[in-house]
Order: structure tokens, then sequence, then C-alpha cells
């Protein structure tokens, strides 16, 4: 492949603690498969035969054992990091520089996704970019998320997206975290882009395809940390910084305290590649324009240059909250066509399963069950005359007789006792709840999981 692949699976999920307090994120069961799963099923459907994969010790520990991680065929190379240690996603891809021969491609382990790959990847292609990237529209997520029914949402803010007429060229980047004084656009992007689209609305999906050169050039800047906080709104701002060979035009404001925010950076970005001189030589034998308005030569003369794909249609999340992961598994196993109920799976002939439930393996379900619109995890237990409604059930869990389960997310080992009834309940790792306990919108966690204040 011309690309090489890197799968980013080292993030804590500090989002969603509740869940990855004894289960990694990268390994949460999403459709009764490990989250990772899906984006590296999505590298090997498109033909990726080797991906270097960024993670921790303790989920090594755990992609060794886990059933699913065998289904993967391609060569897995594993670089783990510190489990403690303060490291961002652009740390990570400095820490395999050496690892780097090529352009690659970077993907986040929560990214569920059945987007076309090669939409990105031939913007990135087409245009000689130096990032192409993947961004969704923002999700309203409808399910009544456990122990949050009744709480006021925090807004998240904003991303301000400008593109092109296009759509597909990156113009500009910023949060609404970072616009205090309003929205102001520099002069020099104004001048080659007259006409841009402000887009809010957006998510992005931590989907990159990046020139080898970015990499080197994280290895001479170690002040920049993260990939979507701080390199990808660099490099969008860089496109329209002045270069030695551009024309003398006096520098507005904003882009001379742009460039002091930039020059924090020690080494310049050279943007390279073995076929630039044909590519040079096509560009200027070429009639073909990226933009319309002026005579200027394509791309305006610069090297580096930034695209975006943005998806109307289809499948795209990232399982980042405890909202997005109840939505994945909802709409997860539709991606794939498998049966409902393993085959290792012991299920009563009197129990009532909706189509829209999965039952993993080694799993037992007893007389006079329903189980409508749920997940069902490996090697769970479930005794006679239980019902359980819109729920995740992982791995390991028993529910005893008598008990009703509705809305609830019951992570794994955790024991339900005779005759409980749960409702919009998420119910931490290993925990007990007593027989005949009525509990509506509450988070049961062990003293030790709370967070201290």
């Amino acid at each position: 492949m011309e690309l090489q692949a890197v799968l980013m699976a080292a993030g804590g999920g500090s989002r969603m603690p509740d869940l990855t307090y004894k289960t990694p994120k990268p390994m949460l069961p999403v459709g009764n498969k490990p989250l990772m799963w899906y984006p590296l099923n999505l590298l090997e459907r498109v033909g990726f035969e080797e991906v270097i994969v960024i993670t921790t010790k303790e989920v090594q520990k755990m992609m060794i054992t886990d059933p699913k991680m065998k289904d993967v065929k391609m060569k897995l190379d594993v670089v783990c990091i510190q489990e403690d240690g303060d490291m961002g996603t652009a740390d990570a891809l400095r820490h395999i520089q050496q690892k780097i021969k090529t352009d690659v491609l970077v993907v986040s382990c929560d990214l569920i996704t059945d987007v076309a790959l090669h939409e990105v990847v031939d913007l990135f292609r087409a245009h000689n970019a130096t990032l192409a990237m993947l961004m969704s529209k923002a999700h309203e997520f409808t399910e009544t998320v456990p122990g949050q029914k009744g709480k006021k949402k925090t807004g998240e803010q904003r991303d301000f997206v400008g593109v092109d007429q296009s759509g597909k060229r990156l113009l500009f980047m910023a949060n609404e975290a970072d616009l205090e004084d309003g929205l102001s656009i520099r002069k020099s992007i104004m001048r080659k882009h007259p006409r841009m689209h402000i887009k809010t609305g957006l998510v992005d999906a931590h989907l990159y395809c990046l020139k080898k050169a970015v990499v080197d050039f994280l290895a001479d800047n170690k002040s920049i940390s993260s990939i979507r906080g701080e390199l990808v709104p660099y490099l969008v701002r860089k496109q329209f910084s002045k270069t030695t060979n551009s024309p003398k035009i006096k520098e507005d404001a904003e882009d001379q305290n742009q460039k002091t925010v930039d020059g924090s950076t020690s080494h310049e970005l050279l943007i390279s590649s073995r076929d630039e001189l044909l590519l040079q030589l096509a560009q200027e034998r070429s009639c073909w324009n990226d933009h319309r308005g002026d005579m200027s030569e394509a791309y305006h003369g610069g090297k580096l240059r930034c695209y975006v794909h943005i998806v109307d249609q289809g499948l795209c999340y990232r399982v980042n909250t405890l909202a997005a992961y109840i939505e994945a598994n909802r709409l997860a196993p539709k991606l794939f066509e498998e049966p409902a109920v393993h085959p290792s799976a012991v299920i009563s002939e009197r129990c009532q399963m909706g189509s829209d439930s999965i039952i993993g393996a080694q799993c037992q379900v007893a007389d006079k069950t329903s189980i409508k619109r749920s997940t069902i995890g490996h090697s769970a237990m479930v005794r006679e005359k239980v019902k359980v409604t819109n729920s995740i059930i992982m791995h390991g869990v028993t529910i005893e007789e008598g008990c009703n389960i509705q809305g609830c997310v019951i992570c794994s080992n955790a024991v339900i006792g005779r005759g409980a009834d749960l409702k919009y309940c998420l119910v931490g790792s290993g925990q007990q709840i007593e027989p005949e306990a009525e509990r509506t919108n509450e988070v049961i966690v062990g003293t030790d999981q709370l967070m201290e204040i």
C-alpha cells in the first residue's frame, strides 16, 4: 500500500469513566465485538495488510485473548506506550516516527463508520494534499442515557469549519472557545478564496491522511501534542502563511498575530514528494485549475494543502460518550450480516427474543424470558422469567429469576439479584444488586470508582 495505517488505541475513555473503569475503551464491547475491531475491519476491507497499533500493555494483553481479535487477518505491529503517561495523539505519532516510511492514514480506535475510505484517500491523492480528513454531521442521540435523565446537558463547544465552493478544500478551522472576540478571517485567505462557506454542526471523525513530512515535522516540534487540537489547526492556518517566494503583500494585523502564534514551532514544514518535479510539470502544462474567479495558477502556487470529506449519508460515529456508546450498540450490528444468536449459546425454546437483539457466545437464557432490542454479552446467564428491554448486558453478567431490566447498561461480571427492577441504570463492573431492589435513573458503581471532587 502507498499509505501506512496507524490505529490510535491508547485513549483512556475519560468521557465515560463508568464504562472504562475496568475495561479500556478500545476493548469495550459494541455488538459483542471490541470497539477497536471496527476500524481494524475497515482497514482490512480496503486492502491494508499491516497496521501499526499504538496502545497500552493492558489492551495488548486483552487483544491476545479476545476471540474476535483473532478474526483480524492483518499483521498488527503493536507499539505500547506508558499507561499513565500524558501522551497526546501527536506525541504517539512522534513516538513511532522511525517506523513511518511513507504517507500515513491515522484512525482512532473509537470510529465506527460505513463510509467508503477511498473518499478521503482520493482527495489526498488527487490534490497531492498535506492533510485530508473525515468529518460528519453532529448527531442528536435519541435514546435515554442511564443515570442522566432530567440532568441538563452540557453543551459542547462548536467547531467553525471554512471550506471553498467545492466543499472539499479546508480553508479555516477554529473552536468556539478560541473565538471570544468573534469570528475573523485572515485577509491572506480571503484574497485567494473570496467565497467561503462556514459550517458548524460538524464532528471530526479522527481519520486523517498525512504526508510523511508532517510526521517528520512533529519529530522536530515537540510542542505539538494533539493531532486534532493543535496539528490540524496549524496545518490549516499554514496553507496561507506568507512564503519567501510569494509576492510581497503588506500583511494585515490578523496575519501578523497568527505568525506570532505559529512562531512557537521551531522548524518549518517542508512539503515535497518523490514525484515533485513531475507533478510541477503536469500542473504547469495543464489547463485545469482548482478555483475560479482569478487567473492565478492552480492552488495559488501553495504547496501545503488541506482537504476534508464531509459525510452526508451513512453511518459515522465516534464512540466517546455514553450516549454514543448506546447508539453504536444499536446500529453497529446492522453493518454486518451475522447470526443474532451465537452457535454456542444455549437458548430456551420458551424464550421470546426480538430480531433486533444479539446473544453472545456461551450465554445461557432460561424459560419464560423476554429479550428485546438488547445485546447480551458472552458467558452471561439470564434466569427464568427475566425481561430485558433496550439494554446492553456485558460479558459474564448474571441476571437472577424474575428481574426486569429496561434501558440499562450492565457492565461485566455484575450480578442482578432475584426480582430486581432496574430502569435506566448503569451498573458498574462486578457490582451486586440486592434481590427485589427497585432502582431508576441511577449510576451504581463501587466507592473506589467514584470520582474525587
